[in-house]
């Protein structure tokens, strides 16, 4: 037994199953001190002993296990982004801890600690599915447990994106070109006229675009599907490209095609070799300043809403949009009220020009 004291604050240290264990009892008392660091050995023994892993795993620290799954997730998916993101937090706020001290209590503290820092409950619901298949059997037991006591997910609302109105666009868009920001403006366009998501954008090269013939190729996608597709230039997109490059060729000398549309730098690009980290902070200040509520996905969701207006058939909308099931089509492409409401209208004006021609 060893007990120590820093300050005023007792602490223990011993070592278990060959790593050392060091921690704080937060107490003066050097009997409570010895009392916690009994309660800790019986801990760590219950643990170690009770679990069908290896033992060499359980007293492990996340930190490793993260950094080991995310190497193997790297190798079998196509984007390791989200799950960087996703476990990024888990490593921060429980990265330190041994793998034999997580348990459901650990789990549901952590949806706690993210839920004060503002986390949506759809990303802290990801986040803990990537901690317990990390974990393996525990964190199928865990997992069991927390959906016993309904407390492995929290509630999500499911919020269907909004479509903005001619109106808030104009809005977006002239608030877009007068921004300080060299990129908003052409993403702006690039999301509302051709549809494409945050990732696609950020990740666009010159070698995707073709301005001779006229459209794009996606390359980086959130689904195999959405990958490769071509979409073709209006005159509004077509137009913010070549007076984007024109000014792209004035701040690198030059274009060449692997480099990003999109550069890296604040607050001017500067390195095309590597692409914008994010557009939040502009379109946030181009928002308010339009005075609209909304989403930087809208922008998209706009334009399928307004595709599905048109009357293109599902096949055109999901050739342009990247969506791989019906579905996920018809999540996207509710029809905007004042749409449905001239459809109705139209009905009944069609119904009463029959009648009239039935009884002249």
């Amino acid at each position: 037994m060893a007990v120590f004291k820093r300050g005023d604050v007792w602490w223990y240290k011993f070592y278990f199953a060959g790593r050392l264990i060091r921690e704080s009892t937060k107490s003066t008392s050097k009997t409570i001190a010895k009392t916690a660091e009994q309660k800790r050995r019986r801990d760590l023994e219950a643990g170690f002993n009770n679990a069908t892993e290896t033992r060499q795993q359980r007293i492990r620290v996340l930190r490793e296990i993260i950094d080991k799954y995310l190497d193997g997730y790297k190798l079998r998916y196509r984007s390791a982004t989200f799950a960087q993101y996703a476990l990024g937090h888990v490593a921060r706020l429980l990265g330190a801890k041994l793998i034999v001290d997580i348990d459901e209590s650990c789990v549901i503290h952590y949806q706690e600690s993210r839920l004060q820092e503002g986390a949506a409950p759809k990303s802290i619901n990801e986040e803990v599915r990537f901690l317990l298949k990390m974990l393996g059997d525990s964190g199928e037991v865990i997992r069991a447990r927390l959906r016993k006591g309904k407390q492995l997910k929290l509630p999500v609302q499911n919020r269907i994106g909004k479509a903005f109105n001619d109106t808030e666009t104009e809005s977006l868009r002239t608030q877009a070109m007068k921004s300080k920001s060299p990129h908003i403006f052409t993403a702006f366009v690039l999301a509302r006229d051709a549809g494409l998501r945050d990732t696609e954008i950020k990740t666009l090269t010159w070698a995707q675009i073709d301005l001779k013939a006229k459209f794009l190729r996606v390359g980086r996608a959130k689904t195999e599907a959405g990958e490769g597709r071509t979409i073709p230039l209006n005159a509004e997109l077509d137009d913010a490209l070549l007076h984007y490059r024109s000014w792209y060729e004035e701040r690198f000398g030059k274009v060449q095609d692997e480099w990003y549309l999109f550069a890296f730098g604040r607050p001017m690009p500067f390195d095309p070799t590597r692409h914008v980290t994010s557009l939040k902070t502009a379109w946030k200040s181009v928002r308010k300043n339009a005075n609209v509520k909304g989403r930087w996905h809208d922008n998209r969701h706009t334009l399928i809403t307004e595709l599905a207006e048109s009357g293109a058939g599902d096949e055109t909308i999901m050739q342009i949009a990247g969506h791989v099931s019906r579905q996920m089509l018809r999540h996207y492409s509710h029809i905007r009220m004042s749409a449905k409401r001239d459809a109705l209208d139209a009905v009944l004006a069609q119904r009463g020009k029959r009648q009239r021609t039935d009884n002249p």
